[in-house]
């Protein structure tokens, strides 16, 4: 199964790829300028990479969480996937992207970290399907 992950974020949204559970690929972050904008990119890199899933970054058991199902499920009837949906938690993945980048580059906001952060979101994913 072909799988992307997503860490939406307001004015960046991480991407990454995997076609096997053992290995993860950042791609590119799509830059937000408005949401029909970033939808439609994202619809392209779906499309392209021909996925099967979305595992969306989410904040799970949080007080947001309502919240963030709504708005999630608003961007993607935008993206208009046919295909599965998943959630993953997020907590501490941007964090962790973070110190992953530490010592390269000082305030990264070209979507990397993002992108890591939701590789890291998408190999928690996949590490509950073994």
């Amino acid at each position: 199964m072909k799988y992307i992950a997503i860490d939406l974020g307001l004015k960046r949204i991480g991407l990454a790829y995997s076609a096997h559970k053992d290995l993860v690929t950042p791609l590119p972050a799509v830059q937000r300028k408005n949401r029909d904008q970033a939808s439609a990119e994202v619809k392209k890199v779906l499309l392209m990479w021909e996925v099967d899933a979305v595992v969306i970054g989410i904040p799970l058991g949080g007080s947001s969480e309502d919240e963030m199902r709504r708005r999630i499920g608003h961007f993607m009837n935008l993206v208009d996937f046919k295909g599965k949906v998943f959630y993953q938690d997020e907590a501490g993945s941007s964090k962790e992207a973070e110190n992953m980048m530490k010592g390269q580059i000082k305030q990264i906001r070209d979507g990397r970290i993002d992108s890591i952060s939701a590789m890291i979101i998408l190999q928690r994913y996949l590490r509950t399907l073994k």
